[in-house]
This record gives structure tokens, sequence and C-alpha cells, in this order.
């Protein structure tokens, strides 16, 4: 019997019974559908294991996955290695490390039949044959984009995000999908979900690898990928990867095409997510996977991204231990240069930025629709507190916030903020 049924034939008179009575039907509906993903990922794990096993043909596996994403793709240009090999190696690292960390949701099963297309082409791409795992919400044809979230359970996509399709162009095989938190919102905490469970961190599994790439950055941390996708609002790949020791990068926003890529906020115009095309082994193997992305295919099928190819000249050179590129602080500089020439004061205001600009922008209405996502879902453990902060009326958030400011000021303006509304005034004070 559904709730609908169900509260037709209740009597009102019963009083508050019809309401508990609807509330567990709710969450034992939920739990189902939890419980039926579960089990078909046990399945697909089944398959995936015998696909590697009919790929296995005596691979030196150790070998393979030492190589670098460069020295990988000369080799299988060359045909001194086997794309089944390759992609039969980090299926099956790929399986032990899901075992270790739990970073795995989705084993992409037409990996086999992209293979064998790759293979019968005459041109090779820049990615021939190279596996690439794919963040849970990007759609790959066929499979489910959960998010983490219920909602989203047994919506299979019919089509692949553009992300995928001009990564299959140029001959990449998308073989896994990985975790991610619970409406990709808590990147600061955690990467769980009810669904999927927790994801460790390879490198202490007595830690977890932060969110909400945290399976993409666990997998490419212990060597079950040599390259990621992702999306990236605020630090969901830069922090993961930062507590895996894995490289990631975020081109500026809207340079890649989003196009397919599920979320569970909408909107959010005064704050661009941009697509971190994340997760390499060394800063080469990102310069090479953006050369492939940034090309001109993309434009063409999503015409909101500007033509602006690869440059071979500025990409990266390599690991800084510096926060800022020089490009970037000469951009600075020379911008402030010019703003006190022409008689402005120009000062650092990153609090402001930070509270006023980003957090506001991004939860402008006061967190309510992020926290209607949650109905018809249970929140995750490790998102509750958060969640029950959020769901406060925004009256009692600024009373909270009044109360708290001179013993923690930082969870007062935090209080404050999550009120919603935008703060365009300018600071009155600045540091230089």
């Amino acid at each position: 019997m559904t709730q609908e049924q169900l509260w037709h034939v209740l009597d009102p008179s019963w009083g508050d019974l019809p309401v508990m009575l609807l509330k567990w039907l709710g969450r034992r509906q939920v739990q189902q559908k939890m419980d039926e993903r579960r089990r078909s990922w046990h399945l697909a794990l089944e398959r995936m294991e015998k696909a590697a096993c009919r790929l296995k043909q005596g691979t030196q596996t150790s070998q393979i996955l030492s190589l670098t994403v460069v020295e990988l793709e000369e080799k299988l240009k060359e045909v001194s290695l086997s794309p089944e090999s390759v992609l039969y190696s980090y299926m099956d690292k790929a399986l032990e490390m899901n075992q270790e960390v739990n970073c795995m949701t989705e084993f992409i099963h037409g990996c086999e039949d992209q293979l064998q297309k790759q293979k019968k082409q005459k041109e090779k791409g820049l990615l021939c044959g190279i596996p690439i795992s794919i963040k849970d919400h990007i759609n790959c044809k066929g499979h489910i984009s959960s998010g983490g979230m219920v909602k989203f359970l047994g919506q299979v996509k019919e089509e692949d995000s553009i992300i995928v399709q001009v990564l299959k162009h140029h001959g990449g095989i998308p073989f896994v999908k990985t975790n991610i938190s619970q409406t990709m919102m808590n990147a600061i905490y955690n990467c769980s979900s009810l669904i999927f469970g927790q994801t460790l961190n390879p490198l202490n599994p007595q830690k977890n690898p932060r969110g909400s790439s945290g399976g993409e950055a666990a997998l490419m941390a212990g060597g079950g990928s040599i390259l990621g996708t992702g999306l990236d609002v605020a630090g969901s790949i830069l922090l993961p990867c930062s507590f895996c020791g894995v490289c990631s990068l975020k081109p500026t926003g809207s340079r890649i095409s989003t196009q397919g890529v599920i979320g569970a906020l909408t909107g959010m115009p005064s704050v661009l997510a941009g697509t971190s095309w994340g997760h390499g082994k060394g800063c080469a193997s990102l310069a090479l996977c953006t050369k492939a992305l940034l090309c001109q295919e993309m434009p063409q099928v999503h015409p909101t991204v500007p033509p602006i190819p690869f440059h071979q000249q500025v990409r990266l050179r390599g690991i800084s231990k510096e926060m800022f590129s020089s490009s970037m602080k000469w951009a600075v500089q020379h911008m402030r240069k010019l703003l006190q020439g022409a008689g402005h004061t120009v000062g650092f205001h990153i609090d402001y930025v930070v509270d006023e600009l980003f957090t506001r922008g991004i939860f402008s209405d006061g967190v309510t629709h992020l926290v209607d996502c949650f109905k018809g879902d249970i929140v995750d453990p490790n998102l509750k507190s958060q969640y029950n902060t959020d769901r406060l009326p925004a009256l009692v958030k600024r009373m909270l916030a009044i109360i708290l400011k001179p013993i923690y000021p930082r969870i007062a303006q935090d209080l404050s903020t999550l009120c919603g509304g935008l703060c365009l005034a300018v600071p009155t004070h600045s540091c230089r």
C-alpha cells in the first residue's frame, strides 16, 4: 500500500498515529530502494570480476600500474601493450581497492564495447585505451547517477554526459563510477552516503578522504585508476586530492561543459561550479587530459562553452608549493596598481568574500532548497548536525548568532550567513 492510499483509509480522529504511520512507511520505502540498489551493485561487482578474468591473459599487472599516463599512452600507441591488458590491470586493482576502502558505486559494463570500438579506429586519440574513472554524478549511458540520494535511484541515463562523450571520442575507456557524499554539499566533512556507505582514505584507513569526490581520490591514491573526473564548487575535488596525495586541476568556470551532470542544487548564478578535470598521477597526466577535453568537439555539442583550444605553451609546468601561480599573482598585482592609479583604495577581505559573496551566493535562499532535497530520503549521520542547523528557522539562526558571537564568532558568522539573502555592502575596513 502506498502512502497516498494509506492516507485515505486512516481516520484523522486517530490523532498523531496517521502521521507516524506515514513517516514509518516513507522510511521503509526509502530503505527498500537503498537495499535494492545495494543488491544491484553487488551483482555489478560480480560482473566486473568476470570481465576482468576474461581480459587477464597473463597480464603483467604491476608493470602496467607503475607507468605514468604519458608512458602508458606511448606504449598503447606503439602497440607494445594491449588495451585489454591495461583495462584488466586497472579493473583488477580497482576491485582490490574497493574491498579495502569502499570507493566505487558502479561498473561501467560498456567499457569492453568501448574498448573494441576504440581498437577499430584507424586514428588513435590522445587517450587511446586509457581507463578512466567517473565521479558518480556524471552521467554514463545505461547507468544511474545517484548523487548519494535515493530520489535519483532508478533513473537510468539514456545518454552520456558531454564530458564522457569527449573522453570516449579521444579513445578513453570509462570503466567505473566512484563514491561521493550525500548531496555533494559537504566537501569539508566526509565521503559517505547511506546508499553506498563510507569511503576510507587508502593512506590511512582510520581517516576519511573528505568529499565530495572522495571515491575518486581514494581510488586514484590506491592505484585503481590513473585518471578521473569530477566537479568542484568549493573544494569537492581539491580537498580529497589534498588528503589523498594526488593531483587535481580546476579550470575556469564554464571552460568545460557540465551538461549531463546532476546536482542537489540548481541555479547558483553568482557561484560557478568549475568542472575540475581532476585526479591524476602527476601534472603531465592532467595536462594530457585537459588537452583532450579542450577540443573543438566540446563547443560544437555545447555552444556556451568558449571555443578556446588548449595552449601548449601555458600548459602545466609542474607542481608548485605556492598557492598561486606567478601568472595569477601578476594579474592581481597589475589590476591593483591600475585601480590605485585611478584613485581607488584596494584591500583584501577574505572573510567578506567567503561569507557574503560565496556562501550567501550558494545559499541565498537560506538553505531552503538544500533542506528540501532531503525530503523522501534519510539523512546520512555524517550530515545530521549540519542538516539540523540548516533547517532551523532564519529567526532562530539570527538569535543564536547574536548569543554565540562573543564566544564563538566564527560559528556565529556561519549561522548569520546561512540565514540567506545576498549582502552586497562593501566592508568599511581593509587589510592591506
